[in-house]
């Protein structure tokens, strides 16, 4: 069965059991309207003393139960239509129909990151939107954080072993996807900051103190209401009242600031969970798993106590919630959960979010089983793939190509425009930084040793800031050649390398920087259309190779093979291009 049969299966299973549950919610729905009604009708008799109350008590509970079964059938719906919409994602993704469906991750980019705008880490069609399924803004933010900036090999291999646990498991994967409505709706941060945040637990003294005091206020409201005198009850009230007064800041602050995490703490409780019911293999996981134990059950507790504290609010509770220091109790209560479990919190939301990031890996993984699992190695810098392609182009239209770096340490790729030498350089820098945050990659066998990626590819200048195409290209060279001093070996992509200045300072500032960059150990490509530069690879041998892309003219229309080829073009279609858009130029 093919990775579409599968995910088509399974997508008609769920759309089955949607339909059953929408036929169930009109069901109940119709038996609502006819219990409302034959309660009104109850009513009606009961007010002219026709049936007795036993019959409007029957009614009312049967709406009240009728009303409790109909949420619960309409969530069950709910998440079967999520389920459904997941399928449906990744039939997408598979059929490469997905560019502008997802989530693009735009809140991420850094334009002065040394590679995410030029290979479209993030965007509309970008390598965020066909990997990203998680749906909390952690494990959004753990996926783009692996995206920009590799791992150690180690941390490496430990993705790669949990991404091919996780892969056959698309149930696992499904279920995190339906736990949340939408995606970006839990936010890590702000559960981790409230649980880490100030916290002033009560003194075990002070919670008796208050336990007692609300007990004996209410029972002697009791006293009172059955005949008793008040004064038990106004003698009890003033001291716990001005006993509670010195707390309500305390009650306030744990107040306004139970409003924020609440809806995230209960979303978390969901998916720790779910996770808890899970059971791994892989180490990285068994140990994010392992932090897990207890932890929903904690959070459950505190949803309780919200629960509680919220009573305050209910027109009919008020008065009894004042006797009995109820507020001031219960905030006690939440300070002492968070001096207790509040700094957990970080925790387990890093181990969801780095859950959701693997699965995020293992999705794409299982949706493109002719990617690969690369080799990490240790040692000098390389990169050596064969038959690597592009992970974001359609796949009937990319033509693969073997790359290797490392001897050589630098390819200087020369061709005609359009030619393809720019989607070569993305083509390795989108792999490489697939395969440095644990993911497979598209080629048909990669190894590549710890190395950090620095372009300088989509280039333009500024009126605002008053900086020309060349001085914005030229700074962000330098960000790449200083990237190059750092302990991990760089893997450098320049297009185009100087194209906003004349060919004679292009010809020396190329080889100084090409020079400077192999010097400190770096690999890489550069690409230009200008063949003077092709002698900075001659005069670098064995260091440096030439590689091309050619063209051809076919009944007046370029015509490309994308195919990688040693040696330098030996032509230029420019004045070709010229030509076949209707301009007069003659040789």
């Amino acid at each position: 069965m093919t990775r579409a049969e599968t995910y088509e299966s399974l997508r008609e299973e769920r759309a089955r059991a949607l339909a059953e549950q929408e036929a169930v919610v009109r069901r109940i729905g119709t038996m609502r309207l006819t219990v409302f009604l034959l309660g009104v009708g109850v009513a009606w008799l009961f007010s002219n003393h026709r049936v007795s109350s036993d019959w409007l008590i029957a009614c009312v509970l049967a709406f009240v139960g009728l009303i409790m079964l109909h949420r619960r059938v309409f969530e069950k719906r709910e998440r079967l239509r999520r389920s459904v919409e997941f399928y449906e994602a990744g039939l997408g993704r598979i059929a490469e129909e997905w560019a502008g469906r997802g989530v693009t991750g735009e809140r991420f980019l850094d334009r002065e990151h040394p590679y995410a705008d030029d290979l479209d880490v993030f965007g509309k069609g970008s390598l965020f939107e066909l990997l990203c399924t998680a749906r909390t803004r952690g494990g959004e933010a753990m996926l783009a954080s692996w995206l920009l900036q590799g791992a150690s090999p180690g941390e490496v291999r430990a993705r790669q072993e949990a991404v091919a646990e996780l892969r056959d498991n698309a149930v696992l994967r499904e279920d995190l996807w339906v736990i949340a409505e939408r995606q970006s709706i839990l936010d890590g941060a702000r559960i981790s900051d409230w649980g880490a945040g100030e916290c002033a637990p009560a003194p075990g003294w002070r919670r008796g103190v208050a336990l007692v005091l609300g007990a004996l206020s209410f029972a002697a409201l009791a006293y009172w209401a059955y005949g008793g005198s008040p004064l038990w009850f106004l003698g009890l009230l003033v001291p716990a009242q001005l006993f509670a007064l010195a707390d309500r800041p305390l009650v306030a602050r744990t107040v306004e600031g139970m409003d924020r995490p609440r809806e995230d703490l209960l979303l978390l409780a969901r998916y720790l969970e779910r996770l808890e019911r899970e059971s791994f293999t892989s180490p990285l996981l068994r140990d994010l798993h392992e932090r897990l134990p207890g932890a929903a059950a904690r959070i459950r507790g505190l949803q309780r106590l919200f629960e509680y504290l919220e009573a305050r609010r209910n027109h009919f509770f008020v008065l009894f919630g004042i006797v009995m220091l109820w507020s001031e109790q219960f905030s006690y209560a939440i300070e002492a959960w968070r001096a207790r479990d509040g700094k957990g919190l970080a925790g387990w939301v890093d181990a969801v979010s780095r859950v959701e990031a693997l699965c995020a890996l293992a999705g794409n993984a299982f949706e493109h089983p002719g990617h690969t699992v690369p080799t990490m190695v240790e040692g000098a810098p390389l990169f050596e793939a064969a038959a690597l392609g592009h992970p974001l182009i359609p796949a009937a239209r990319c033509v693969r190509n073997d790359v290797a770096l490392g001897e050589p340490r630098l390819l200087l790729v020369s061709g005609s425009n359009m030619s393809g030498k720019s989607s070569l350089l993305r083509t390795v820098g989108v792999n490489a930084v697939l395969a440095l945050a644990g993911a497979s990659v598209r080629a048909a066998s990669l190894r590549i040793s710890p190395l950090q990626v620095g372009a300088c590819m989509r280039i333009s200048d500024s009126l605002q800031e008053g900086i020309s195409h060349f001085y914005a290209e030229i700074r962000r060279i330098r960000q790449v050649v200083d990237l190059a001093s750092a302990q991990t070996p760089l893997l450098f992509l320049l297009d185009e390398i100087l194209q906003g200045t004349n060919s004679h300072d292009r010809r020396i500032g190329a080889e100084a920087i090409v020079r400077t960059l192999l010097e400190r150990g770096a690999v890489g490509l550069v690409t230009t259309h200008d063949l003077a530069l092709a002698k900075i690879a001659d005069d670098m041998a064995p260091r440096a190779v030439n590689v091309h892309f050619e063209d051809q003219l076919v009944e007046g229309r370029m015509s490309f093979d994308y195919r990688l080829r040693v040696g330098v073009v030996q032509k230029s279609n420019a004045l070709a291009l010229m030509r076949a858009v209707g301009l007069e130029v003659h040789a």
